[in-house]
């Protein structure tokens, strides 16, 4: 209760920033959304009131924190955790990697080395079965399709596993397009996947339910 207080206020706030008449139009849409979606929409609008970046808003991370794990075995262990969540492993992207002599222009240009992505590559997951069913639902799923995890590193080391949260997509909607039950479970293991997966692979522990 405490946690939908919190989230309500901070919705409410980002609200008030808008004009009049759209935080009333705001006001009455979010009142009549179920429980489900109002503590969804809140608590993404509670982050991107502390961030400010309302893509962070729509996405978890995961630090990789052991100095021993490498690239390689981060995506060694994704792709072998893919399966035992019903999930396939269906391609990876390098998107770049900076040259030494790029991250020197970008430090002239006055972007320290710490803040500078060095490396960024993409692993890309999908449910063949659970896709068509979403597309089924709603074609504009596609645009999620396939489910990513990115890995990014800094030029001080830092390295993260970055993964979309699907609340949103599981209870951002109202009554007027409602999810099946039956789709409704895929998503909750296509969700619990996407954020499973990533998080073992970075090296933290998951409780089993």
């Amino acid at each position: 209760m405490k946690k939908k207080i919190v989230l309500l206020v901070a919705s409410l706030m980002a609200a008030f920033t808008m004009s009049g008449c759209t935080m009333g139009k705001m006001g009455v849409a979010y009142m009549g959304f179920p429980s489900e979606a109002q503590e969804a929409y809140a608590d993404m609008m509670a982050q991107l009131a502390e961030t400010g970046d309302p893509a962070q808003a729509m996405m978890k991370e995961w630090e990789i924190t052991d100095p021993e794990l490498t690239e390689e075995d981060v995506f060694d262990e994704m792709k072998d955790l893919a399966a035992e969540y019903n999930m396939r492993y269906v391609g990876e992207k390098d998107m770049f990697r900076l040259l030494e002599a790029e991250q020197v222009a970008f430090e002239k240009s006055g972007i320290p080395r710490s803040e500078q992505i060095v490396h960024a590559k993409i692993g890309e997951f999908c449910s063949l079965i659970i896709a068509k069913k979403m597309f089924n639902h709603s074609r504009f799923y596609g645009g999620f399709m396939p489910c990513r995890v990115a890995f990014v590193e800094y030029g001080d080391g830092r390295r993260y596993l970055i993964s979309m949260d699907m609340t949103l997509a599981l209870y951002g909607g109202t009554d007027k397009k409602p999810i099946s039950p039956e789709l409704m479970e895929d998503m909750q293991a296509v969700k619990k996947a996407m954020e499973e997966i990533p998080a073992i692979a970075a090296g933290y522990d998951i409780e089993e339910d």
